[in-house]
């Protein structure tokens, strides 16, 4: 399962088709705080979709349109949802067991799936993108064009340069006055970084923030090849060696790093799950959305 569903992330340019496949019966959405009641005026029909409600089905409209749609009459509950790309040249890295994945597009996946489910929930969503030494938005709003416009910028973006800087992502990260849903994606290989430390400004602004943390299988057992030396794609002067005599070291140096990372997360309240690019989708979002319970 986790093999075919990553696959398919590798081999298809077409996100909606991606996100259809992966949240086919995942029937979860961000959070529990659409409102309802006297005073909630109708807004829009859209298409059925699995896991709506059948008593918002419009069965007047079905009778004329021979298709099922959902009156959207919900009012606004003042949550917004912001998805955070880390895109900086690091997020290249491939898989060694699945041609074509590499962690930006496992990372375009899980916030384009984010997206959808923010869309079908009737919230304002935006965009981030951190690539280059820059941050670009995509400012938040409602709707299926909006839906459009996200899946396109994520399809667009590619891996290159470093993070913006601490000053650049401080200015940049002033886009939500009230309190908001952030999802951020990135493999943490930078810390602390710009980015980590924005993640914590964000929270004490009582943000609910939460990251996916993104790894290959290779990265995480030291499965690389022995003979080709790497060069790091943030700094052009690195290049290493990875062989056998050296596995045990990397292992060691890698798992301080990443404790330190949970440990400075779990102080400052930002919530995480870890994921293994050749890990099913899926799975990762359920654990990513169930995080809110926990607060």
């Amino acid at each position: 399962m986790a093999l075919a569903s990553s696959a398919l992330i590798a081999h298809t340019t077409d996100l909606e088709l991606v996100i259809r496949h992966v949240l086919a019966g995942l029937g979860q959405g961000v959070h529990a705080g659409r409102e309802r009641g006297a005073g909630v005026e109708f807004s829009e029909y859209r298409a059925y979709a699995p896991g709506d409600e059948w008593r918002r089905v419009d069965w007047k409209l079905l009778a004329r349109a021979d298709r099922y749609y959902v009156r959207e009459a919900e009012r606004d509950s003042h949550v917004a949802v912001w998805l955070l790309l880390d895109a900086s040249a690091s997020m290249a890295e491939p898989s060694r067991s699945i041609k074509g994945l590499d962690k930006l597009g496992y990372a375009r996946t899980l916030l384009a799936c984010i997206a959808a489910i923010a869309q079908r929930q009737g919230d304002a969503f935006g965009l981030a993108l951190l690539s280059n030494g820059r941050v670009q938005f995509v400012p938040a709003a409602r709707g299926p064009r909006q839906l459009q416009r996200v899946l396109a910028r994520l399809q667009s973006v590619q891996a290159e340069g470093a993070l913006p800087d601490a000053e650049a992502l401080k200015s940049g990260l002033r886009f939500a006055g009230s309190p908001s849903l952030i999802f951020a994606a990135t493999d943490f290989l930078d810390w602390p970084s710009s980015l980590s430390e924005a993640l914590v400004r964000l929270r004490h602004m009582r943000h609910d923030v939460r990251a996916a943390c993104l790894q290959t299988e290779a990265e995480c057992t030291g499965g690389f090849d022995s003979g080709p030396a790497y060069r790091d794609p943030e700094q052009e002067s690195a290049v290493f060696r990875f062989g056998a005599d050296l596995r045990e070291g990397y292992l060691r140096n890698r798992e301080q790093h990443f404790a330190e990372v949970k440990a400075s997360l779990r102080t400052h309240d930002v919530l995480h799950v870890d994921a293994r690019i050749e890990q099913a989708p899926g799975e990762i979002l359920r654990a990513w959305l169930r995080q809110g319970g926990r607060r």
